[in-house]
């Protein structure tokens, strides 16, 4: 109720804001490097399957090469991990997709198998003023088809960031959008409920320059192995 009216009261301050950061917010290209991989195991483990699918941040923009990013560095750590262990790894992610785009490019996508998913969506939702509600629909029909199309074994959804601490972002817009990204993180905390081997990850790093990226929006290189480091955990503890 109070989101919705602050909304209907900030409107003319929201809109001109949200286009004065589009216009002065750099605009980050995504990293160059591989988005798919196999590397070869020696150890009796089975293989491990990884995908990574989303957005922006997804995608590793804020760094300059795909090693830098969230899917290289998860590779690295997971070898640290698992050492020996023979690991194949996709990445399908890209600048400003929202939960609905995410869904309809898999629809689109040939099916195979995967162990563990790591999801990085939601800040184009909240941009886009998607309603919680359709959100935690979008979200369960993505879980859906990950598990019947994908064969997804563990699911593991990264929370919206907070919004409302982003540098780049000035007040009150930043508040406004800190609310909505965290309502739309709640409804991921509800779904990760209902689904089995489905969880939330909460990545709580420090949103200070290094950590982010130059554009105030996106992990930078201290950033992203922080991240990558919490969804190693996490798969550690699932056992897979």
């Amino acid at each position: 109720m109070l989101t919705s009216i602050a909304k209907l009261l900030l409107a003319p301050v929201l809109l001109k804001q949200g286009r004065t950061v589009r216009k002065t917010t750099p605009r980050l290209p995504e990293p160059d490097g591989d988005r798919e991989g196999h590397i070869t195991g020696i150890s009796d483990l089975p293989i491990l399957r990884v995908l990574i699918l989303g957005d922006s941040a997804g995608a590793g923009v804020g760094v300059p090469t795909q090693e830098q990013a969230l899917s290289g560095q998860l590779i690295q750590q997971l070898q640290r991990a698992f050492p020996g262990r023979e690991l194949t790894w996709c990445l399908w992610a890209k600048n400003g997709d929202t939960t609905a785009m995410a869904l309809t490019k898999l629809h689109l996508r040939e099916a195979q198998e995967f162990d563990v998913v790591v999801t990085s969506l939601g800040v184009n939702d909240v941009t886009g003023n998607v309603a919680p509600y359709r959100f935690r629909r979008q979200q369960q029909a993505l879980i859906d088809l990950l598990r019947e199309r994908f064969g997804a074994r563990h699911i593991i959804l990264t929370a919206v960031p907070p919004m409302h601490l982003f540098p780049a972002l000035p007040q009150p817009l930043r508040w406004f959008l800190g609310r909505q990204a965290s309502r739309l993180t709640k409804e991921l905390d509800t779904i990760a409920a209902v689904n089995d081997g489905c969880e939330v990850l909460d990545v709580s790093f420090p949103v200070e320059p290094g950590v982010m990226a130059e554009d105030g929006f996106h992990p930078g290189e201290k950033g992203y192995p922080l991240w990558a480091e919490a969804v190693t955990r996490k798969i550690i503890e699932a056992k897979l």
